[in-house]
């Protein structure tokens, strides 16, 4: 006979069959804890998983706003900087010696009297 063989019977008894089915009821019970913890941690780790996905997205979503924010403050500086000076020259062309020194030199406008002579700029050839 072996040393690890076992050589007691088992006996059948009312008390027997509750305990068999004690320990039964009890690897029941563990099983579906380990179930429901499963379950649970899986729950958990979506639920996690989605909010880190949505967080990232929002700060990118965040990010890419900010630079478009900046670009338009950029361009809202020039835009007023622009009319300033479209400003100053509407003030300028409200003014009739202004508008009159302009036709003098752009379109060689004269006064009675006045003679234009064209200078070309090139150098003479002599």
């Amino acid at each position: 006979m072996a040393i690890g063989e076992k050589t007691v019977t088992r006996i059948d008894s009312k008390y027997m069959q509750q305990y068999d089915a004690y320990l039964e009821r009890r690897q029941r019970r563990k099983q579906r804890l380990f179930r429901r913890l499963v379950l649970f941690s899986l729950i958990a780790f979506l639920a996690f998983g989605s909010l880190t996905t949505y967080h990232i997205k929002q700060r990118m979503l965040q990010s890419d706003m900010k630079v478009e924010y900046e670009q338009l403050e950029e361009q809202l500086a020039l835009l007023k900087n622009e009319e300033v000076d479209l400003q100053e020259e509407i003030a300028l062309l409200n003014n009739e010696d202004y508008v009159l020194e302009i036709a003098r030199t752009n379109y060689f406008f004269s006064k009675e009297g006045e003679l234009i002579f064209k200078i070309l700029d090139e150098e003479p050839s002599y």
